[in-house]
């Protein structure tokens, strides 16, 4: 089991408490959090809102072997410690040991106690892995179907009845998620004042939310594409039961490969600039601003990179498992790269309040759905997909991300951008 390595019960619990005990000596939270080893000893903490399991005798090894979040979150994965209760609050926790052992002498003081602790065997993964050039349309085809074509019964166990995967647009915090996702749809159509025989393009439509909203409330000739094979047969099937054949259809393509120029009225972008990149970002607004009327309308609804947090290195839990070749901009360089391409930016506003609830919600219902979602998906995509979400509402609540909906027109050569004076047409339920 251990590699040239023979030791008794004992001695790996008390090598465990040690580390524990320099681990969290002064940690936040212990009322309300508890850790426990593996024959059930408390070995820090007095509260029982979060409990963390130490499962194996080397998982605080394998768990701090990189100092990174991608070792701390295999070690979950794989189920070598388990989060039992409010997940949220490993977080500030986390946060609070990358801030304690920030100095290299004090990481290094760590890992002689660390090394002290049995090896385990090299762990047995399934990291994502995508090949061929960056942003390419043959890799981010990969990326893509890597994420979302875990399955649509997975998905339909966290997310609303209409399978809307964004943040949704919330009243009050006490709305519930299905109406907060059919008021971000209207939301979104009021901002681009969708018209009855509007051309409208839906850039990454997902399970087709947007483009049935927009045809079955709003009267446009809707087209949505997607590069994910699961979300494709679904929509055409939704749109079929729908009858909406005669105003709404699928494409399985990339955004790069449409090429009706100046064709389309209106154009959103919901929750897909993220896997676009910095390298592509130009390429992405120009094709966008291409593909419009003079007049026409392009929304863009995107997580955003806080200023200060752009540059650092990005989440290697996230790269492996969730969103390989995923790149958040910060809200300056989208806009820069916008105008470069030409549109006149009207309207930019943060909704990053708005995606913490939903992520909320989201974990709330995958928690309830957890035998289900491992008959589906598995106990690691659980893990996975349950680990991704409550992170990102945390990130979401201490502002290193953020969501903004920057509204694009492609001004007509006079100037006349065609909107009016004020934003009270966004507001005006109905209009």
């Amino acid at each position: 089991m251990f590699n040239d390595v023979c030791l008794s019960e004992e001695e790996l619990l008390r090598l465990n408490r040690v580390l524990i005990e320099k681990l969290l000596e002064g940690a936040p939270l212990e009322d309300k959090v508890s850790v426990y080893l593996w024959n059930g000893e408390r070995v820090w903490g007095r509260g029982e809102e979060l409990r963390i399991e130490i499962k194996k005798v080397w998982a605080l090894r394998e768990a701090l072997s990189e100092f990174s979040d991608l070792s701390l979150a295999e070690s979950y994965i794989y189920d070598l410690l388990d989060l039992k209760g409010d997940i949220y609050l490993v977080f500030p926790i986390a946060d609070w040991l990358i801030e304690k052992f920030s100095s290299l002498r004090k990481k290094l003081e760590l890992l002689k106690t660390i090394r002290k602790i049995p090896k385990l065997k090299e762990l047995e993964k399934c990291r994502a892995e995508v090949r061929g050039e960056l942003h390419s349309i043959e890799r981010d085809k990969q990326a893509v179907q890597y994420h979302y074509d875990v399955s649509n019964d997975f998905y339909k166990l966290f997310l609303d009845k209409n399978m809307v995967y964004s943040c949704g647009y919330f009243k009050t915090p006490e709305d519930p998620l299905d109406r907060a996702q059919e008021q971000k749809l209207d939301y979104i159509c009021r901002k681009l004042r969708l018209k009855p025989g509007e051309k409208f393009l839906d850039i990454g439509c997902g399970w087709g939310s947007l483009i049935v909203h927009a045809s079955k409330k709003y009267g446009a000739k809707s087209v949505g594409i997607t590069l994910s094979k699961n979300q494709y047969e679904f929509v055409r099937e939704r749109i079929k039961k729908e009858g909406l054949e005669e105003k709404c259809k699928v494409l399985l393509a990339d955004y790069r490969e449409i090429t009706d120029w100046g064709y389309y009225d209106k154009i959103a972008s919901i929750g897909m600039f993220e896997h676009v990149g910095k390298k592509r970002a130009l390429t992405y607004f120009k094709q966008a601003y291409k593909l419009l009327k003079y007049g026409g309308v392009f929304l863009n609804h995107a997580i955003s990179s806080n200023y200060h947090e752009y540059g650092k290195p990005p989440s290697q839990f996230i790269r492996k498992y969730v969103f390989p070749d995923g790149e958040l901009l910060p809200i300056y360089l989208t806009i820069e790269e916008a105008e470069e391409a030409g549109f006149e930016v009207r309207d930019v506003e943060s909704l990053r309040e708005h995606y913490a609830l939903t992520l909320m919600h989201w974990v709330r219902n995958l928690e309830k759905n957890h035998g289900k979602a491992v008959e589906v998906a598995g106990e690691v995509k659980y893990r996975i997909w349950r680990l991704y979400m409550a992170s990102s509402a945390y990130q979401f609540l201490t502002n290193r991300i953020g969501l903004y909906q920057t509204l694009l027109v492609k001004t007509k050569p006079n100037g006349d951008s065609g909107f009016p004076l004020t934003r009270e047409y966004m507001y005006r339920e109905g209009a």
